[in-house]
């Protein structure tokens, strides 16, 4: 009975949204798991009626996730000690050099003639366009 409903099964077709909120993920983590262990549990059927044996486990056993070692507030001021010294001798072992800045060219200045020139134009150029507007 069981061998025909994994026969029958479908693949979803429809794409999963992208913004899911974390119930819904651990949701549907727990209702894929109890699929997948629902299918071993079909496949080892099927290999039973293949073999004519005992059926073999399709799952390897999980092992246990090692808790994560936490250290300890001295043990992180001895790093942050032994940090600081490195950073002591390294800077001790290279002299800072000096950054060399670009001296700056000097700011150019018109001549009293140039400005003017330039002065000249602009009244020219004023006047030019005061005419212009008044016709």
């Amino acid at each position: 009975m069981a061998v025909k409903q994994a026969l029958n099964c479908s693949v979803l077709e429809t794409p999963m949204p992208t913004k899911l909120k974390p119930e819904i993920l651990v949701a549907a983590i727990e209702g894929f798991e109890a699929q997948k262990k629902s299918i071993d549990a079909q496949i080892a059927e099927l290999r039973q009626m293949l073999s004519g044996g005992p059926a073999e486990s399709a799952t390897k056993p999980e092992t246990p996730k090692r808790k994560r070692r936490k250290t300890s507030a001295a043990g992180r001021k001895a790093i942050a000690e032994a940090q600081r010294k490195r950073w002591a001798a390294s800077k001790k072992a290279a002299p800072r050099k000096a950054i060399a800045h670009p001296k700056k060219a000097a700011k150019r200045k018109l001549s009293p003639a140039r400005k003017a020139a330039l002065l000249a134009n602009l009244v020219k150029a004023r006047a030019a366009k005061a005419a212009k507007a008044a016709k």
